[in-house]
């Protein structure tokens, strides 16, 4: 009575442990849930490709939508924004629950698969889409709900954290730590998509969506890369009182409008996002009831990330088993396809790290502070190192708080300058004061 029909589709590293931690423990999951779930379809496309575990191929489907029509529940790892979104959207058709951990998918099509989830009053549930087995979506979903959320901070990209940990510890060169990730299987042999700050945008853009129940636009979202990040800032940074992480921010401004970015942000030192270190993620939610609480753990790998899923379907089973005599729409029902507005990163207000190559000779200080105190920005502190006259030095500066606008302008004004022998270098600083 309580066999559930589970559609797969992609049999990667995640697909594949999904499978095999079903399968591994059926046991308990039935003496916990009282569920019998069962995979009865498998949809891949390279069914050839040696895999740590066997695919079998008495369930291989030939199509997506053989795949729906054989379960009671589809389970989308394919990845991508096209054919994964298709699937979604023809589940959520047919009434077929989707469990998801496909981030870039509901960042960039999530209108279109809210609208449909909730025209067709069938969930969508994708805690894995986010910090992998950490479950901070479900927290602020379910056991948060009686909160409104100033703000969410998170580390959510393991590839940018170990290589930014090996900078700060090891000292070593960012092109150095982005190898060493890759031959230890931490980044893709194409790590743009990481290192660019997608990733953590897309993440980003599910957690605003999610805390404010409203859709946010992905392209209003603003998005920098580590790629920047030299080991001297590392240094300044530490000498400073600061580290430097890949920062996932989402902030509400008012009932109308948030701000979500992803951005290099140099954190305090006694912040404990400092020690989050190598590939763990961590995510820190501010609620207006309960204060401020802290996630931390492994956010991506197989096992870890199947964890979510199969949490995830274990909900997704007990909707389906109990459709009949549900009056409640699903969670994801109320998310409204109409978004907050999300602020202009020109308009967003922050304190700034500064490094300038500066030729090393009188008034140069002067010229460069005289430019930034007509756009109204002061200077915090100096760190400026020793060097014979004409030679070329690094200048730090750290500012008070400034509307991004007029940073980016008077950094146009003061590369112009003779005395500034390379182009300006800043990151954003965040002191979790507010």
């Amino acid at each position: 009575m309580n066999l559930v029909r589970i559609g797969l589709a992609g049999f990667g590293n995640i697909g594949s442990s999904v499978f095999e931690n079903l399968k591994r423990n059926a046991s308990l999951i039935e003496s916990r849930s009282g569920l019998n779930l069962a995979i009865t379809a498998i949809a891949e496309k390279d069914i050839r490709r040696k895999r740590r575990v066997a695919l079998p191929k008495s369930l291989h489907v030939p199509n997506l939508e053989a795949l729906i029509q054989r379960s009671d529940i589809v389970i989308e790892l394919m990845g991508g924004c096209g054919a994964a979104a298709e699937l979604a959207l023809g589940a959520l058709r047919a009434g077929k629950p989707v469990v998801t951990a496909n981030k870039a998918m509901l960042a960039v099509r999530g209108r279109e698969i809210f609208s449909a989830s909730a025209l067709h009053q069938t969930p969508i549930f994708f805690e894995a889409s986010v910090a992998g087995g950490i479950p901070v979506l479900r927290a602020i979903r379910e056991s948060l709900m009686v909160n409104r959320f100033s703000h969410i901070y998170g580390i959510v990209n393991g590839t940018c954290n170990y290589i930014l940990t090996q900078m700060a510890e090891r000292g070593v060169a960012f092109a150095d730590a982005l190898k060493e990730a890759q031959e230890l299987g931490y980044a893709e042999p194409d790590p743009t998509f990481d290192i660019e700050g997608f990733d953590s945008a897309h993440k980003a853009t599910v957690l605003a969506t999610l805390a404010y129940n409203r859709c946010v636009d992905f392209k209003q979202v603003y998005v920098e890369g580590i790629t920047r990040i030299s080991a001297e800032d590392m240094r300044c940074a530490r000498q400073l009182g600061y580290a430097i992480k890949l920062l996932a921010i989402v902030r509400r401004v008012d009932d109308r409008e948030v701000e979500v970015r992803v951005h290099p942000t140099l954190i305090p030192q006694h912040n404990r996002l400092v020690s989050i270190r190598g590939v763990t993620n961590a995510v820190s939610i501010r609620g207006h009831v309960v204060g401020d609480l802290e996630f931390s753990g492994p956010g991506a790998g197989g096992n870890a990330t199947s964890s979510a899923v199969i949490g995830d379907l274990i909900e997704a089973a007990r909707y389906h088993l109990s459709r009949r005599g549900c009056n409640q729409p699903p969670f994801n029902a109320i998310i409204h396809p109409d978004g907050p507005r999300v602020k202009k990163m020109g308009d967003v207000v922050s304190r700034f790290y500064l490094r300038l190559a500066v030729e090393d000779s009188p008034g140069v200080l002067a010229q460069i502070s005289s430019l930034l105190g007509k756009a109204k920005i002061g200077i915090a502190s100096v760190i400026q190192t020793e060097a014979r006259a004409g030679k070329t030095v690094p200048l730090i500066l750290m500012t008070h708080e400034a509307r991004n606008l007029s940073m980016q302008n008077a950094l146009k004004k003061i590369s112009r300058l003779k005395c500034v022998k390379a182009k300006p270098v800043t990151f954003r600083v965040e002191t979790f004061e507010n």
